[in-house]
């Protein structure tokens, strides 16, 4: 049986070494992992997709619309934008954060109200949790990828052991304890 994870976000949030984490530590499961490229912008700011698939033999990285078991959103209106991708019964990891997209910033829109709430309605089942704010406190703005792959260790049989393992081997050593740190406070909040 197939899983899938979509991780969406904005440009230069750290999708990537969130996505390349997950990858190793399901690799360590014993899983066959197919990991996506980035697709996007992501160099400017743009919203940026990867898709993490993983089972006993995985054929495609590709996610279809209802198909996600996990969407980990780095922002509440890309969480918004993907949502069709979620299954039943899948669940959505959310950062509060709100980070303008150029129609809004360019003042051609404006900032959309109430959007955990609209996918809640909606019948999606979302974790929202302030992981700039967690981030911080661990130490840098940066690590909100880290607070959010903490938070999905809740919803994992991995062990806590298995996930710092993966940390380490995606992370430079001069940034490990801020990071883990970053991780620890995703999980416990």
């Amino acid at each position: 049986m197939t899983k899938n994870i979509m991780i969406v976000g904005v440009g230069g949030q750290g999708s990537l070494l969130a996505s390349k984490m997950l990858g190793k530590l399901l690799l360590s499961q014993g899983y066959d992992v197919k990991v996506s490229e980035v697709h996007g912008m992501s160099q400017r700011g743009g919203s940026v997709v990867t898709y993490v698939r993983y089972g006993e033999k995985v054929y495609s990285p590709i996610i279809d619309k209802g198909e996600a078991d996990y969407i980990i959103s780095f922002e509440k209106l890309e969480a918004a934008r993907y949502v069709s991708y979620l299954k039943k019964g899948g669940k959505i990891i959310v950062s509060t954060q709100e980070i303008d997209p150029m129609p809004v910033i360019t003042g051609a829109a404006q900032y959309p109200e109430n959007l955990i709430e609209k996918m809640q309605a909606a019948g999606a089942d979302v974790d929202a949790i302030d992981a700039l704010s967690l981030a911080m406190e661990a130490g840098s703005s940066k690590a909100v990828n880290l607070v959010l792959m903490g938070r999905l260790s809740k919803y994992f049989d991995a062990s806590e052991e298995a996930w710092m393992e993966a940390l380490e081997a995606c992370v430079p050593p001069k940034f490990l304890e801020l990071n883990k740190k970053a991780f620890a406070m995703g999980r416990d909040a």
